[in-house]
């Protein structure tokens, strides 16, 4: 594992760069499919009880996170762009009680390969305050962790039983 996180370039983007011991398809595959990304899907110690996703270009998502504490927060968007196996893109909204969606952003992730092993780059832009920025880094840094502890343990053992243990 190698990771880098920065606020790169405009003080309202997000870089998080993260090398991953797992081939570009399973990677990619985590990103793909709700049974991988509730798997991994937000913080350290949060779950991810829905994931609903038309993964295709137009479609639309919507996930949930759910804090140790039992509250739910979602998030909305909809795919921009999808290039298997290498590059995703999609749109980013907190939604509130009501259905109201917050700032809009645009999250890329471009995956290459490195032999067995995937370099990640995740970047989300353009955020609505330096403030809003740095909420999400932390988020989104603990969520690649989870993302390449899940992956890394599907590429040393793909068994399906592997598969539906979820990963704190």
């Amino acid at each position: 594992m190698v990771a880098a996180t920065s606020p790169k370039g405009n003080d309202r983007e997000l870089t998080i760069t993260r090398i991953v011991d797992a081939p570009i398809g399973l990677v990619f595959k985590a990103w793909s499919q709700p049974e991988h990304i509730v798997r991994w899907w937000g913080p350290k110690d949060f779950t991810c009880p829905s994931c609903e996703m038309d993964f295709r270009t137009g479609g639309a998502y919507r996930n949930s996170i759910r804090s140790p504490d039992g509250e739910d927060a979602w998030m909305v968007g909809l795919y921009q762009e999808i290039i298997e196996p290498s590059r995703i893109a999609f749109t980013f909204a907190w939604e509130d009680t009501d259905g109201q969606c917050g700032p809009q952003s645009l999250v890329t992730l471009t995956l290459n390969e490195e032999g067995n092993r995937t370099k990640l780059v995740f970047h989300q832009a353009a955020f609505a305050t330096v403030e809003d920025r740095d909420s999400h880094q932390n988020g989104w840094t603990e969520c690649m962790e989870r993302l390449e502890d899940y992956v890394e343990l599907l590429a040393r053992n793909p068994a399906p039983s592997h598969a539906q243990q979820p990963l704190n």
